[in-house]
């Protein structure tokens, strides 16, 4: 028809007709009356009767007006219990329905804004689960979470594996850890509503918070800002970008074929190279906003949260619900403690001590230990029989094989018998530090159904350090530097 219609401004309606391969009277019938036959054809009604007329007007629409948000299957489950001799395969005609009776008289919905993002104006921060990942550390389930960095012009990303949940001391370590990856710091920061970090902390703590995150970004001149608590979207730069980060890494330990990891350094270089991959693939870009970002300080600042501890008689201190042993010297001692994510920085005054892995109390509440068996073990010595009922028992273990091995050893001898051997197993692993092989050899001591010889242990790893020859080495008088140098003097002289 289009064709005839065009052949006929120039051209008789036969010549027409029989360019466009129709007959003549279709040709005169078309030029009479220029609409296609089914514009001309009355729409069809329906064949058979509309199994909602009776309850949709006066049953459907009041349950959708009086709850915006019902699902359609929630009203069409409803309706069957009404009205037991509708069929199933209504369903779909009562979801389309209510989709165009929302579509015309339902609620006006969020708008989400694409924004256009300037280089180096906005820095994102985020938290997201790592638990679908089932990655374990030497075959033990790691629950932890990823803080997530981004640029939203370049792209450039920054991730770190947080041990906690979402708090001020993670996000400022993952912060500060992504401003000096990326060279510079953006003009402004923006983080959700922080309300897990908030959570479980009076007015006076959420208050200190908030004052410690502002001085935060001051510190490196950015403006904070947030996202409405609840509404994801708002902060959708860096949302999406969690779901393409977790592909890639779920997809780099599919071809690893292990979801395990000898220990947490190992994993936490595994994401460190999954993300430098990614910023690799968009150089350019992020060598461009560089040049926008603004300059770091000179130094960091604080990424941690400091306390005092007292070291009671018991060898250690109670922190956020988790018992710290540390050397039995420092009882009485008042001790300042560093507290990041993962760690214990434990100073005595200004000066650093040592550092412990960090631990948290249980899920049900219960406290919890990190026990050193090198802090308590020359005490121990004197009182192995404290061993049998001691509260951090199974934590004073290092490895499986000192359990199983104490185990064996209790259902073999009296308990003050099997106290003192496994004591005394060790002090060996302390004082002549062989706990991996020592470990090693209970395994296979144990596998055989024997229980293990101290005396035989001792011997196969000697020396013991207290019987090992005194070496005094004299240290050499300055005075016979100067008689050198002298005649050195004479030599020359004579010569």
């Amino acid at each position: 028809m289009r064709l005839f219609m065009k052949l006929r401004q120039n051209h008789s309606i036969e010549t027409a007709a029989a360019k466009a391969g129709m007959s003549r009277a279709t040709g005169y019938r078309i030029a009479s009356a220029p609409r296609l036959p089914s514009q001309d054809k009355e729409p069809r009604g329906r064949r058979r009767p509309d199994p909602l007329g009776q309850i949709f007007e006066t049953e459907v629409v009041p349950l959708l007006r009086s709850a915006p948000g019902l699902r359609p299957v929630a009203v069409f489950e409803e309706m069957l219990r009404r009205h037991p001799e509708l069929q199933s395969g209504v369903r779909r005609t009562l979801e389309r329905r209510i989709r165009a009776w929302r579509a015309m008289h339902g609620q006006e919905q969020d708008v989400i804004f694409r924004q256009v993002h300037a280089p180096g104006r906005l820095g994102l921060s985020d938290f997201t689960d790592m638990g679908a990942l089932d990655v374990t550390i030497a075959r033990q389930p790691l629950e932890h979470l990823l803080y997530h960095f981004r640029l939203p012009w370049s792209g450039f990303e920054h991730a770190h594996v947080i041990l906690g949940g979402e708090s001020f001391v993670a996000l400022a370590e993952g912060l500060q850890n992504a401003l000096w990856s990326a060279g510079g710091s953006p003009a402004s920061h923006r983080t959700d509503s922080l309300s897990a970090a908030f959570r479980n902390l009076d007015a006076q703590a959420r208050t200190d918070l908030t004052t410690r995150y502002e001085a935060l970004c001051a510190h490196y001149r950015m403006t904070p800002t947030r996202n409405n608590k609840g509404v994801a979207h708002e902060n959708g730069a860096i949302e999406s970008a969690h779901g393409h980060l977790k592909a890639a890494i779920r997809d780099a330990l599919l071809m690893r074929a292990s979801t395990d990891f000898d220990d947490l350094s190992r994993y936490r270089t595994f994401i460190d190279e999954i993300v430098g991959r990614r910023n690799a693939s968009r150089g350019k870009a992020i060598e461009a906003e560089r040049s926008h970002l603004r300059e770091l300080p000179w130094q960091r600042t604080t990424d941690f949260e400091e306390i005092i501890v007292t070291v009671t008689s018991s060898g250690g201190f109670t922190l956020r619900k988790v018992f710290y042993t540390v050397p039995s010297r420092l009882i009485g001692h008042r001790l300042r403690v560093r507290l990041f994510d993962d760690r214990l920085e434990v100073f005595i005054g200004g000066s650093p001590l040592l550092t412990l892995p960090r631990g948290r109390a249980q899920a049900n509440g219960k406290h919890d230990q990190v026990v050193s068996y090198h802090h308590v073990i020359h005490a121990l010595r004197k009182k192995p029989m404290a061993l049998l009922n001691l509260v951090y028992r199974d934590k004073l273990f290092p490895r499986p094989a000192f359990r199983r091995a104490y185990e064996a050893l209790c259902a073999a001898l009296p308990e003050r018998q099997a106290c003192k051997t496994i004591v005394e197993l060790l002090a060996l692993a302390h004082d002549r530090g062989c706990e991996a092989e020592l470990a090693a050899e209970l395994e296979q001591t144990l596998q055989k159904g024997e229980l293990p010889q101290l005396a035989a242990l001792r011997m196969r790893f000697s020396p013991d350090p207290a019987q090992l020859p005194v070496i005094t080495v004299t240290p050499v008088q300055l005075g016979s530097y100067e008689a050198l140098i002298d005649n050195a003097h004479t030599l020359e002289a004579h010569a």
